[in-house]
């Protein structure tokens, strides 16, 4: 009996805590109290304490330091999902706080070595080069590079870009979008990153490569979405088959 009790009274303060961090009470960063202070927050033993700071830890709320104490996560991470081909745009209808996008660079380009063989074309073939900042809560925390087959779909303009790419391509030229084959590394950060995302600090980026199929089997874009590596959460969803 005492064991269930005690069970539950880590459980409570478990969700105590989450609550005061999802409140803004325990900012990210902050140090949480001592579990000396806890104790006596709590009127608890220091075993009971220990496992809700396990719980938070274990569940990325917060990070504990050997001497130092425990410390609170930043928790305003967005879902970016990885298994689906979803435009920003409608990602972004999903988000809340302000969202921008910036168009840095738009033209149209020959290919080098590198992106013949990503989209699998020659150096004859034009491309159009789109290279866009995402703006999140004042902070540019995204750079989508895309490189789509001049030929296949043209006739960008800024103000395209700014909205959707995808909504362009299916409901003005009319093409139908199939699926998609990423790839997900983590890189150092480009001098092209330094100067267009808000990196604060941070020398690695997350990048999610993307070839993109019309549904006659058209690879017709590849795009790198770079992403600040503590903003985003990559998600996914899959079934074991047996």
């Amino acid at each position: 009996m005492v064991m269930r009790m005690e069970n539950s009274k880590y459980l409570i303060i478990y969700n105590d805590i989450v609550d005061k961090i999802e409140k803004g009470e325990y900012e990210a960063n902050a140090k949480l109290p001592s579990e000396n202070e806890l104790m006596q927050i709590y009127d608890v033993s220091r075993d009971t304490i220990r496992k809700a700071l396990l719980h938070l830890e274990q569940n990325g709320y917060i990070q504990k330091i050997k001497g130092k104490g425990s410390f609170v996560l930043d928790i305003n991470k967005f879902d970016f999902q990885v298994s689906g081909l979803i435009s920003f745009k409608e990602l972004a209808s999903k988000m809340a706080g302000s969202v921008e996008t910036i168009v840095e660079e738009l033209e149209v380009i020959r290919p080098d070595k590198y992106l013949q063989k990503q989209l699998q074309i020659g150096e004859e073939d034009a491309v159009w080069k789109i290279v866009r900042s995402r703006k999140i809560n004042g902070k540019r925390i995204i750079l989508d590079k895309d490189f789509i087959l001049k030929s296949v779909a043209d006739g960008f303009t800024k103000e395209i870009c700014q909205n959707s790419i995808y909504e362009y391509i299916e409901n003005v030229l009319g093409l139908k979008i199939s699926f998609a084959k990423k790839e997900i590394v983590v890189k150092s950060a480009t001098d092209e990153d330094k100067k267009y995302l808000d990196l604060d600090g941070f020398d690695v980026v997350v990048v999610v490569k993307n070839y993109v199929y019309l549904d006659d089997m058209t690879l017709f874009q590849y795009t790198e979405s770079r992403h600040r590596p503590d903003k985003f959460k990559f998600i996914d969803f899959a079934r074991r088959h047996k």
